[in-house]
């Protein structure tokens, strides 16, 4: 009876953490480049407390035949992102970019360490330099004129300006982008922003147009690709799941009080 309560308690714990994961799903769906999590569950230990085949004592355990055993539940252990490619929708917006393939673009963050971010709602701030809406600046270092009329981005990465006056138009720059081995195993910082882990490997460097980089999108934007439809399906699953072990709880309590009043 003990087992059982602490075993549903367990069980209401992880699905709570599915259900807090489902809600920051459902609160991104808004967001640009957001990736959907999925929590992963582990089974804990099993105990072996009958022998099927030896069965004089309950406590006998034998090594040669099917054993009785009994789980302890269960628990969160890990969120799995899926890097599926979002929807793209048009904004019109020169500095708004989208990626199309697996690639990412890189930041530059006050420490100088670099971060990635599949969001390219990009713009210019005071100095000319293009960064995110956090202020960081692309890696690649890309300076705006002041005078510069239009800015056109290639679908390779190639960033131009025409010029006021003569209407000359200059190169400012490369974007490159960068890809993993193992995006799933890139860290969430937050502000659309992953960093690199051991789990992910290092970075693999490109241009847009090379290999599974991707290429990019000017005037688009990557939108999340959270399906509400799904995630409101999963959320009524571990609701159930979770009343069902509190149900489990309740019973196994139900079950301790029976016993108490037995001994009386």
């Amino acid at each position: 009876m003990f087992r059982a309560l602490t075993t549903g308690a367990l069980g209401m714990s992880a699905q709570q953490k599915s259900v807090d994961n489902i809600a920051n799903n459902l609160a991104n769906v808004g967001t640009t480049g957001y990736k959907r999590t999925t929590v992963a569950f582990q089974d804990l230990f099993y105990e072996n407390v009958a022998s099927s085949k030896h069965g004089s004592s309950a406590n006998r355990v034998s090594n040669d035949g099917p054993q009785l055993q009994i789980g302890h539940g269960s628990r969160a252990v890990a969120t799995i992102r899926n890097f599926m490619q979002g929807s793209v929708t048009e904004t019109g917006n020169a500095l708004d970019l989208a990626l199309s393939g697996s690639g990412f673009f890189q930041v530059e963050m006050p420490d100088g360490s670099m971060a990635y971010t599949r969001d390219g709602n990009f713009n210019r701030d005071s100095t000319g330099m293009m960064v995110n809406n956090s202020g960081l600046p692309l890696a690649d270092q890309i300076e705006i004129p002041q005078d510069a009329i239009a800015v056109e981005i290639s679908q390779d990465g190639i960033v131009t300006a025409q010029m006021a006056g003569d209407g000359a138009v200059i190169e400012l720059g490369q974007i490159e982008l960068a890809k993993f081995v193992n995006p799933g195993g890139l860290e969430a910082r937050g502000d659309n922003l992953f960093a690199e882990t051991e789990a992910s490997g290092m970075p693999f460097y490109g241009n847009p147009g090379m290999e599974s980089f991707g290429v990019i999108r000017q005037g688009f934007l990557e939108q999340s690709n959270v399906d509400i439809v799904n995630e409101m399906v999963r959320l009524i699953e571990a609701q159930r799941a979770y009343e069902t072990n509190s149900k489990m709880v309740q019973t196994a309590e139900d079950m301790m009080s029976m016993t108490n009043q037995i001994k009386r």
